[in-house]
């Protein structure tokens, strides 16, 4: 996998960025078992500049904490089947899938980080699973309809944690303001080859 690293404004996350978004990435890539090689872009910004393209690209005038722009038009969110007959979404010269852009502002990590108690390394991680979630064709519409039918399922949200392990746990699930307690994550049920461990279609706090 190519990661496309690019930062900037005056502000710096504590942490290392290229390498953990890697690792989430290639993490993510492994989990929904992406037979081709990728290439990602990531663009690290200021609150004021995210605004701004969210309001150009999706009329919300307001800061957020990630975009994403996937390249891949995907007839079934997940599915790469269809693209071997798809020449114009890989690389001429490399040959690897171009999944599309992600935006993060890091201003966001920082307070997403201190208002739900865990570490800058933990936002980040998640907000790069979210957004390679949304590469993938993942959709938020839809994961709020299954929510709302009392399913948890593989869609836009990924939580990636540090631990080679993963006992069962008892976690509070969080979609906007709504809270589903008592999901029971069974040890193992999505761990990944790297250590990093994602709750797929919800958001672990």
């Amino acid at each position: 996998m190519t990661l496309y690293f690019e930062e900037e404004g005056g502000l710096e996350l504590s942490l290392p960025c290229e390498e953990l978004a890697n690792k989430v990435a290639e993490a993510a890539l492994d989990y929904v078992e992406c037979p081709y090689e990728a290439t990602v872009n990531l663009l690290l910004t200021m609150s004021d500049e995210i605004r701004e393209m969210n309001k150009n690209f999706r009329n919300i005038d307001a800061a957020t904490d990630v975009l994403s722009f996937p390249m891949v038009d995907y007839e079934t969110s997940g599915d790469f089947s269809f693209l071997e007959e798809a020449e114009e979404y890989f690389d001429p010269e490399s040959g690897e899938l171009l999944l599309g852009d992600i935006v993060i502002s890091k201003e966001k990590v920082i307070s997403q980080a201190e208002e739900y108690g865990h570490s800058l390394e933990r936002e980040f991680a998640f907000l790069i699973a979210h957004s390679m979630l949304h590469l993938f064709g993942y959709d938020h519409m839809e994961e709020k309809e299954r929510l709302e039918k009392g399913n948890v399922i593989k869609l836009t949200v990924g939580r990636a944690v540090y631990r080679e392990e993963f006992p069962d746990t008892r976690m509070r699930i969080t979609y906007g303001s709504e809270r589903i307690p008592g999901l029971t994550i069974l040890k193992n049920m999505m761990t990944c080859t790297t250590g990093l461990i994602f709750v797929m279609g919800c958001r672990v706090r």
